[in-house]
Formats: structure tokens, sequence, C-alpha cells
């Protein structure tokens, strides 16, 4: 008898996002970028679909968004369309909400995954009362992979939860390539900062070792973010640094782009962090990197080869990289290479995206 050869049922994927498409959270860049990719990719075999489980508005509009991503998987499960879901978990509010997703998809017999973000997680886990402690627990240890950003988030995972320790899975941020060519900051080196404005990233800090480098007329530098804006301009005109200074306040897209592509040196003097895709868009351009060895940032920063390390609430160490970096253009050119030929082998959107996959594929299986 003459038998025909069928293409196998594709694996169905629902992922779970904060705000889904337009969020500028650091969760939803990554799932931007990984939906681009795959789209570019046009993969036979796979069909993936991103859902907000936040929502972009207000705090109480949540519960409807949350809802509505439930309602979604049981339909899809009803209906022979969904193989696994993609959980994107941070702590708070992230964790409350993935909670039910995953005991849901647990009574739909769907295998899903925990992807953990968020820099405070440790702190948050840690200081859960016992109840929410243990459920927190039994939801990491029976995913069918955790996928972490770094060694120090896998360790963390496997001591906090021993179940689900044979099933973790190391894959870290990426970023696209940078949409626009580097051109630096022409004749001041320009030292760029990108993130939330405030204590947690070290922004007093670096206001601090900027002030000490006022000597030097050859920089001046940009810090953007969200935050405390006001406080952080006002603190520059007391430093009288105003004029060298520029604080934006958040910045989209392509302001980012625009912003990385002039800029000479990125600084993220940080007290906690995952794993900052900040540091990794720097890297893509090849800026040489000042930041601190906190979350899984010294799996991709080797202190002298891609990029300077100093301590955390170091003023006088995050002063002598900078002022290093501002006066040594060659020291400048050979940790931008280092860092960009790392993002070309290991944090560039390809190797993500296969990374993603494979880990979707196995879990499935």
């Amino acid at each position: 008898m003459l038998q025909v050869n069928q293409r196998p049922a594709p694996l169905d994927v629902l992922v779970a996002t904060p705000s889904g498409a337009g969020g500028q959270g650091g969760i939803d860049r990554i799932m931007g970028s990984l939906r681009d990719e795959l789209d570019r990719q046009q993969r036979q075999g796979l069909k993936v679909a991103f859902a907000p489980t936040r929502g972009g508005g207000h705090i109480a509009t949540s519960p409807f968004y949350l809802l509505a991503f439930c309602l979604r998987m049981i339909v899809l499960r009803i209906r022979g369309r969904l193989d696994l879901v993609h959980i994107n978990i941070a702590s708070s509010g992230s964790t409350y909400r993935k909670l039910v997703i995953a005991r849901l998809a647990r009574l739909l017999g769907i295998p899903y995954i925990l992807h953990l973000h968020g820099a405070d997680y440790r702190s948050f886990w840690g200081n859960a009362s016992p109840f929410l402690s243990y459920r927190i627990r039994s939801m990491f240890e029976h995913a069918a992979r955790v996928v972490v950003l770094g060694r120090v988030w896998r360790d963390f995972v496997a001591e906090a939860a021993p179940g689900a320790a044979e099933n973790i899975v190391i894959v870290p941020n990426a970023s696209a390539r940078p949409s626009l060519p580097h051109r630096g900051g022409g004749d001041k080196v320009h030292i760029l900062f990108l993130g939330r404005i405030g204590d947690r990233k070290g922004v007093p800090q670096l206001g601090d070792a900027l002030r000490r480098m006022e000597h030097l007329d050859t920089w001046r530098a940009t810090i953007a973010g969200d935050g405390e804006v006001e406080a952080a301009r006002a603190k520059a005109a007391e430093m009288s640094l105003a004029d060298r200074v520029a604080l934006p306040g958040w910045v989209g897209a392509q302001t980012v782009a625009e912003l990385i592509a002039e800029a000479d040196i990125l600084v993220l003097p940080s007290f906690s962090e995952n794993l900052p895709v900040s540091i990794i868009e720097a890297m893509a351009a090849g800026l040489a990197i000042v930041a601190t060895p906190v979350g899984a940032v010294e799996d991709i920063i080797i202190d002298g080869k891609t990029g300077l390390l100093v301590p955390p609430g170091d003023v006088t160490a995050l002063t002598e990289a900078l002022t290093r970096l501002v006066n040594d253009a060659q020291l400048r050119a050979e940790l931008g290479s280092a860092a960009l030929a790392l993002h070309r082998e290991q944090l560039d959107l390809e190797p993500f995206a296969d990374a993603i996959r494979d880990v979707w594929q196995t879990a499935a299986r």
C-alpha cells in the first residue's frame, strides 16, 4: 500500500509577556526581539504566539489581562492548538500572576517553562512567607524547564528549588545588531548610562564619580532613563555638571539607538541586576563597558578583557575606571572590540532564538 509521508504537526507555543507588543520593559524588549528573529527565520514546525498578562496601563487593569490570557490557554487547549506555555517571570506582582498561569497549565496538562528575569528575585523569594515560598518552589519544581540568564541564577534556583535542578538551562539575554553605524562622541569622549535612574542602578555614585572627573575637559555624559529624573537634574546642577551631563529622561528605542551610536563608554554601576540588556546592546556596538560584578554580569564582562568591573558603591574605583578609559583611546578600542566579538558569538539574536527553540522542543517532549 502506498504510504504518504505527512509533515508532523507544528509545536504550538504561547508566550506570557508583561505588556505584549510595544512594551518598553526589559522582558517585553527581549521577547519582542525573539519574536522578530523567529519571524525572520521562518522555521517550519513551530507556531508561537505572544500575549500580555499585565498590560501596559494601570496595575488595576492587570486582572483582566490575566483572565484573558487564562481563557486563551483554555480555548487553545480545547482546540488542540497549545503544546507549551513559556512563562516570563519576575518578582512581586509578576510572580503572583504566574502562579495562576502555572497552576492552570498543570490542570490542563500543558508543560510550561519558567524564564526567570528580575534583579531582586533572590530577596523577593527569601522574604516571602512560608506558604508563598512553598508555592513558588512548587511552581519551579513542576516546570518542564527553567531558563535562567547566568550561572549565579542557576545556582540560586537549584538551591531554592532542588527538584528543579536537573531542568535548569542557561540562556543569556541577547540583542539585535545596531541599526545605526557606530561613530562615537567625536572630540569629547561620550559616557552613556541607560536604565532607571535611582539608587539600585548606582546613579548617585556615578554622579559623584563624574564630579571627581570635572578637571578633565575631554568627556561629556548622558544619563538616560525614567525614575528619579528631576532629582538627578537638580543634583547635576548643584555639582555644576549640568552643562556636561545630559539627563533627557525616558527615551524610546530610536533615541537609544542614536545614543549608543554616538557613545564611547557604557557605564552601569548597579547594586543588583539579572543580566542587563543595556550592557548587551552596548557590546553589540563595540562600546567599552564599565559595570559592577552583580547578577550574571560576570558571565559576559570579563575584567580587563571585555570591559572593566568595579565593586558596587565604590566611587573611587568607578572614577578610576572611567578616567582610565577617557584617557586611553586604545584601551577603549580593545575592550570594545572584544565585547563586540563576544556579542556576535554568544549574545546575538540568532543563537538566542536557536537556544530558546531547543528548550521548547525538549520541554514539549
